[in-house]
């Protein structure tokens, strides 16, 4: 415990942030492909499905998304199947992505971002990525997602959120969110086809033909009205997987850091509080009464105002310090 303590000043601590980013590749063959669907979990409530690595049995396996389907209630229709439950999906994804007007109704997805009016996507698929994967945001800029040719569609399409770098939205209460495209340049106002949120690690896909250009996306029939007649959630995710070839993102982890300078002037820890450091009331380092008092440091301890030892810094070999040197230890506090 020590017995001396210095104070540290302002301009003796300073904050940093470092982002940490990891690719994550999700292939078609682990999506649908590899595990024969041993590695899907569906529900008895039916309003959505998860996506693991492996067999959902194995002790290995590690969940990695959810997919589900919704409309808002401007296509309410109770003859289609599972009406409710997917109105329910919709306004419940809705109320945490986009939030509430000024008069308390939920507001619809976008195409453009703009709360206050454009296009809506009126129904729409959800990737729930798991947070294992996005850490703590996914990286703008990053993102692709490739749909591949079911035998209907004239070939793949690409999904990504092109120049999201400089061009986000921030009018969220899940916080960031980028447009996606199916072009990358040049982006034209209005022709996205979706909504990437960072933090909240979803993706909000819009269940129409913008995107892949036939209305087989649920059906394999012609008309997009009798897929939502026809087909449960879990069909439409089944179908959504067995077309999924790539997706691509790299995820960020933030690393906030507290940088203390403890900075030791040249009188200053000369001494040692060690029992050991003094024989018969002599410094056992000195050999002559002229000698200069020296001491080791091995620690650093940070201390709360009422002297309260609150973190612990070692160094790598001890450091030698006399009446001729000053020292400036640098310690890191991450979180």
């Amino acid at each position: 415990m020590a017995t001396v303590f210095k104070n540290l000043l302002s301009n003796d601590v300073a904050t940093t942030r470092t982002l940490l980013n990891e690719a994550i590749p999700l292939t078609g063959t682990i999506v649908s492909g590899t595990y024969s669907d041993l590695n899907i979990q569906n529900y008895q409530h039916g309003m959505f499905q998860s996506v693991y690595d492996y067999p959902v049995l194995s002790s290995s396996a590690n969940h990695i998304f959810d997919l589900t389907y919704g409309y808002s209630d401007s296509l309410n229709d109770s003859t289609n199947t599972m009406n409710s439950k997917k109105r329910n999906i919709y306004n419940q994804m809705a109320q945490v992505l986009v939030g509430y007007d000024e008069t308390g109704s939920i507001r619809k997805f976008d195409r453009d971002g703009d709360l206050t009016g454009g296009d809506k996507l009126d129904a729409c698929v959800f990737i729930n990525f798991a947070r294992l994967l996005t850490k703590d945001e996914i990286k703008k800029g990053s993102f692709s997602l490739t749909l591949q040719s079911d035998g209907i569609l004239p070939g793949e399409k690409t999904i990504a959120d092109h120049g999201a770098e400089n061009d986000y939205r921030v009018n969220s209460p899940a916080g960031e969110f980028g447009i996606l495209y199916t072009s990358s340049a040049p982006i034209i106002p209005g022709t996205g086809v979706g909504l990437l949120y960072y933090q909240a690690g979803v993706a909000v896909l819009s269940a129409s033909t913008d995107i892949i250009e036939s209305a087989s996306f649920f059906t394999g029939s012609t008309t997009l009205t009798e897929g939502r007649e026809a087909w449960n959630i879990s069909g439409t995710c089944d179908y959504m997987r067995h077309i999924w070839e790539n997706d691509l993102f790299n995820n960020t982890t933030e690393l906030n850091s507290t940088i203390y300078f403890c900075r030791i002037n040249n009188n200053e820890f000369n001494y040692s509080s060690n029992p050991t450091y003094l024989s018969g009331s002599r410094i056992t380092v000195k050999q002559t009464r002229d000698d200069n008092p020296v001491s080791y440091i091995t620690t650093v301890g940070l201390y709360s105002a009422d002297n309260e030892l609150l973190a612990v810094a070692k160094v790598s070999e001890p450091l030698k310090k006399d009446p001729t040197n000053e020292l400036t230890l640098r310690v890191r506090l991450d979180y």
